[in-house]
Formats: C-alpha cells, structure tokens, sequence
C-alpha cells in the first residue's frame, strides 16, 4: 500500500530535478550572504571562490562555476532549508562552524555588516543547530580578523 501511494506520488510530482551536491549548498549560502545588501563589492567577489574552495575542497577553477551556479540559483530560491538540509546531513560540527565562520568573513569583507546579512547568517547558524554562543565566538573571530 505505501510503495503504491509512493509510486503514485511520484508520477504525480515528476522529477523534482537535479539533487544539489554538498558543494553546492555551500555556495549557495555563501552567495545568499554577499547578495543580501544586492550588492557584490570587489572584495566579496575576490574572496568568494577562495572560500567555496577552502570549504569544498574543489579547485577554484570548479569554485567559480559553483559560484555562478549559486548566483543563477540565487534567484529562484525559496527559503534556505534546502540548503540547510544536506549541509545539517554531510557536514560535521567542525564543517558547518568554518561555513559560518566564512559566511561571517564575507560579510565583514566589505567594510560593513549589512543588517540582512547578519540576518541570513544568523537563520543559518539556526538551522544548522549551532548554539547562539558558537554562532558568536565565530563572528568575534571573524571581526578579529
């Protein structure tokens, strides 16, 4: 009976499209925090795929068509959750706080901390489950340098 409703389901939704990798949701969170003043400063832009390789562990060649990917999916996203999601299920406690901790360093890159991407970085910091004092330490060490 389930895998009939299941089968059933699945012909009705079709194909949800192409699953996104744990690279890919890096950057996406990445781009969500530099595009949240709508605004990519030279610095942003410069810093972007270095951190994308830093975290993935891809070249930067593959950091910046992951970053291009992030932009182009930039404007048909709904909510973070779908990235959240694989990131709370591939990454370990140390992953995630060095992705806030570059989310952070991207945010502070420009100069100024723009109200929503503190805002994006604190939603994320949320739904990776990290406490509120993590979330702190690391935007200490990220305005520290």
């Amino acid at each position: 009976m389930i895998s009939a409703l299941k089968k059933l389901l699945n012909q009705r939704l079709g194909d949800t499209g192409p699953r996104l990798t744990q690279s890919e949701a890096a950057a996406a969170l990445l781009i969500e925090v530099v595009l949240a003043d709508e605004d990519l400063s030279g610095s942003e832009q410069r810093l972007l795929p270095e951190f994308i390789a830093r975290l993935t562990g891809v070249s930067v060649d593959e950091a910046h068509a992951l970053m291009t990917n992030a932009i182009d999916r930039h404007q048909q996203a709904i909510s973070l959750f779908e990235y959240t999601d694989l990131i709370n299920r591939q990454f370990d406690l140390a992953e995630k706080q060095a992705l806030i901790l570059a989310m952070w360093q991207l945010a502070f890159s420009d100069g100024e901390l723009c109200q929503y991407e503190e805002q994006i970085i604190r939603k994320t910091a949320d739904l990776l489950y990290l406490k509120h004092s993590e979330l702190i330490q690391l935007r200490n060490q990220a305005k520290a340098g």
